[in-house]
């Protein structure tokens, strides 16, 4: 008894008590009852006796014989209780009403043989009863409660947001084709490292440069018609002078003037009309010479082509929307991710905080990070709201690819020496007490071994832990985490098949 506490020292000398009490309770009753067994017993026995008595009777004649000496074997102070027992079991044994026996013939057995009868019955009362008390004693009784119990200790506790995300470079651009065409030859291919401006890809230019030739045809013919309608401008100025001298000389009417006027006029405005044809050419060729040179893909960065999506021979069709030929990484030494974390743990998550992930090629291999942006954009996905996080890390082993699935877990605060519970003791609720749920509170054991609640101020959490801020709990006190159960009670609850051999039948 040494190593059980003084709770349970009490508790058990409780329950003996009690034991104790019920035990002496069955004693008396057992003493009664075996006395009530035996009156019982000897007027079941007159009954039976006073049947075949009764029977005898009437087979024989109606007049008794008086010269019969009278016996009397009954008991003192039963004679009239066993009268009245006799008729009323003859009214039920029998059929007809029984005649009244005559008072000097009375049969009653030998005092011995009543004597076994009742003992018999005595006897089996009391092994019935006795059988009952052995039943009650030896049966098992319901075990007092014991509760699981931890210290209060301190440690650290860093709690956490944990998400997922996808590992991406830093910098990548897509690179695509604003013509339309075929690919005429691929100079880039997966993981190629390439430099601004160099040639990546040619697509069949053999149509544009027919349109550059076009372009430069009409842009002649714009600059012949220019001169044409120079030429035709220098001659209606002549027209005009030769005609301003004769009408001052009165050889030409004055309506010939006015036409030789209005010519001119019309052959200037003919070679303003000629030189915007000349410009108007002069586009179309510039506009045919940029589609030609269009149709040689240049790299804009210096990077690695992390994606190739074109193939010799295929139809580009940049129409509305230019496709996509390839895609270059810029840098792959400086990775990000980006992490959708629920609206629900975004509060805790700032710029600055401290990151590490997995990713599933490197399950052992943790890498650590920082969050670099918390973006305000909300991404909605089947009415669930997160949002997106970037966080930087280092990548000048070139382990991390393009792509990559990380488990991600940001650290939102952290403290060293935290007064801490187990999560387990704020779960714990016992039954049958009251409990106010707008407060949060532990359990601990008072002096008589009963639970009692502890309001208190919950501070971060992690996984195991959480940080006590207020309350009566100090450090190396117990907090009850849960009850102790017995290996038997454990294996009932486990399902079968599990939990040990099982039992031959």
């Amino acid at each position: 008894m040494g190593k059980f506490s003084p709770a349970y020292k009490q508790a058990l000398n409780g329950r003996l008590d009690h034991l104790r009490n019920q035990l002496i309770s069955l004693r008396s009753f057992s003493c009664s009852y075996f006395q009530t067994v035996r009156r019982k017993g000897i007027r079941l026995a007159h009954l039976v006796l006073a049947k075949r008595m009764t029977e005898k009777e009437f087979s024989m004649d109606d007049q008794p014989d008086s010269s019969q000496p009278k016996t009397d074997w009954g008991l003192p102070g039963e004679e009239e209780s066993a009268q009245s027992d006799i008729g009323e079991s003859a009214l039920v044994l029998t059929a007809e009403p029984l005649r009244p026996l005559a008072e000097g013939h009375r049969p009653v057995p030998p005092p011995r043989k009543r004597f076994r009868l009742g003992l018999a019955l005595s006897v089996a009362g009391g092994t019935i009863v006795a059988g009952a008390v052995l039943w009650y004693w030896l049966s098992p009784g319901e075990p007092p409660v014991r509760y699981k119990t931890v210290p209060v200790d301190r440690g650290p506790i860093t709690a956490v947001v944990t998400a997922t995300g996808t590992v991406n470079p830093v910098i990548s651009v897509q690179v695509g084709s604003q013509v339309t065409g075929k690919i005429k030859a691929l100079y880039a291919d997966f993981n190629s490292v390439v430099t601004q401006g160099e040639a990546i890809a040619q697509i069949d230019p053999a149509s544009f440069q027919a349109r550059v030739n076009q372009a430069r045809a009409s842009l002649r013919n714009a600059q012949g018609a220019l001169v044409k309608a120079q030429a035709a401008l220098a001659q209606r100025k002549l027209e005009l002078g030769r005609s301003e001298t004769l009408r001052r000389q009165q050889f030409v009417s004055q309506a010939d003037l006015d036409l030789a006027r209005t010519n001119f006029r019309d052959a200037a405005a003919q070679v303003e009309v000629a030189q915007a044809q000349v410009d108007q050419a002069k586009a179309a060729l510039s506009n045919a010479e940029l589609d030609l040179g269009d149709t040689t893909i240049y790299s804009p960065v210096n990077g690695i082509v992390v994606s190739r999506n074109v193939d010799v021979g295929q139809t580009v069709a940049a129409s509305l929307q230019a496709p996509t030929l390839f895609v270059i990484a810029q840098d792959l030494t400086k990775m990000q991710v980006n992490a959708n974390v629920s609206e629900s743990d975004i509060g805790g998550v700032s710029e600055g905080k401290d990151a590490e992930f997995t990713v599933d090629a490197y399950p052992t291999a943790p890498f650590k990070g920082m969050v670099a942006q918390v973006r305000n954009a909300p991404i909605s996905i089947q009415n669930v709201v997160t949002y997106d996080v970037v966080i930087e890390v280092d990548n000048r082993d070139l382990r991390l690819k393009p792509g990559m699935t990380a488990n991600v877990s940001i650290v939102t605060a952290r403290k060293d020496d935290a007064l801490r519970v187990p999560n387990a003791a704020l779960r714990f609720k016992p039954s049958g007490m009251p409990i106010d749920k707008k407060k949060t509170a532990v359990w601990m054991s008072d002096r008589a071994g009963q639970p009692q609640a502890v309001p208190i101020k919950a501070g971060i959490a992690d996984s195991q832990f959480t940080d006590i801020l207020e309350g009566e709990v100090r450090e190396g006190g117990r907090v009850i985490v849960g009850l102790e159960e017995s290996e038997e009670a454990g294996q009932k609850t486990l399902p079968p098949g599990f939990g040990g051999i099982p039992k031959l039948r």
